[in-house]
């Protein structure tokens, strides 16, 4: 199985020019040769090329609406048939899109855009998809569609590489995007989450959306300036987004014996779970609002 890497890729930049889909793949970008969605349904796609293989794209730059892979007649560029959200590429999008991940944009001299290049291929920095929907498209078939947004404003140089620790941090890794900001650790809060099979520990309610499970890494003690929470297992909870945002503005904490303060209820808490109660107890005096 390829080992794919989310984020930029170290030492390559934004406007890097490469010759060819072996050139992406000795660098890192892009692994796969002839798809223009690397990733699977289980991790995510890391990255997209944009070369014109279907129509219905539409490159603004810093927003791309991005048609998803399937029923394109590969000879001709129409498209032939419907296309399903159960594709590997469709479905691998979709969990980006709900975890959070970035994904980096590589435009090729097929691309019919003021954003490509003349010859080749050209690295066009790290994206998020902001949404997905469906059409019919100008061939007259359904399509998937993506919204991606640059995650960096249009033609700036990208910052550090977005990073993640599995294992946790006791500093929480930084990223120079258009402003100072705590990464968080995606791959850490996706094992938490895994592990209650995205039910949050709350309420117990499992959001789906096209069969992808979602739900929220909440930090007990949170990161950054002035709490300077870390960014470990023992600091995470997985929650819905309700919950998420009543506890992070303190409208509910978790007292002894992981019974709420502030809502009625336990806490959900799985026993290869430990939490630092060090963190509890800060939470409920520094961000519990009492009443």
């Amino acid at each position: 199985m390829a080992n794919y890497t989310f984020g930029g890729i170290e030492g390559v930049e934004e406007g890097t020019s490469f010759l060819d889909r072996k050139a992406l793949r000795m660098a890192g970008i892009h692994l796969a040769l002839v798809a223009g969605i690397d990733g699977n349904p289980e991790i995510g796609a890391s990255s997209v090329v944009l070369n014109g293989g279907y129509v219905d794209d539409s490159d603004l730059g810093d927003q791309i609406i991005y048609t998803g892979h399937g029923g394109n007649d590969p000879n001709s560029k129409k498209q032939v048939s419907d296309q399903s959200w159960d594709a590997p590429g469709n479905k691998a999008l979709l969990v980006s899109e709900m975890h959070g991940l970035p994904i980096r944009v590589t435009r090729g001299y097929k691309l019919k855009s003021n954003f490509s290049p003349k010859s080749g291929y050209r690295y066009g920095g790290l994206y998020r998809v902001a949404d997905h929907f469906e059409e019919k498209g100008k061939d007259g078939f359904m399509i998937c569609r993506y919204r991606l947004e640059k995650i960096e404003p249009f033609n700036t140089k990208p910052g550090d590489p977005i990073k993640t620790f599995s294992s946790g941090s006791d500093d929480p890794g930084k990223s120079q995007v258009t402003f100072l900001r705590t990464v968080r650790d995606t791959k850490l809060s996706r094992e938490i989450k895994e592990l209650y099979e995205y039910k949050c520990q709350v309420c117990g309610i499992e959001i789906s959306v096209r069969g992808v499970a979602y739900a929220e890494g909440a930090h007990i003690r949170p990161l950054g300036k002035p709490h300077n929470g870390k960014d470990k297992s023992t600091n995470i909870i997985c929650l819905c987004p309700n919950h998420h945002v009543m506890f992070d503005k303190g409208i509910f904490s978790i007292g002894k014996n992981l019974h709420l303060v502030g809502l009625k209820g336990k806490l959900n808490l799985h026993v290869d779970h430990k939490l630092d109660e060090d963190n509890l107890a800060y939470h409920e005096e520094h961000i519990y609002i009492e009443g």
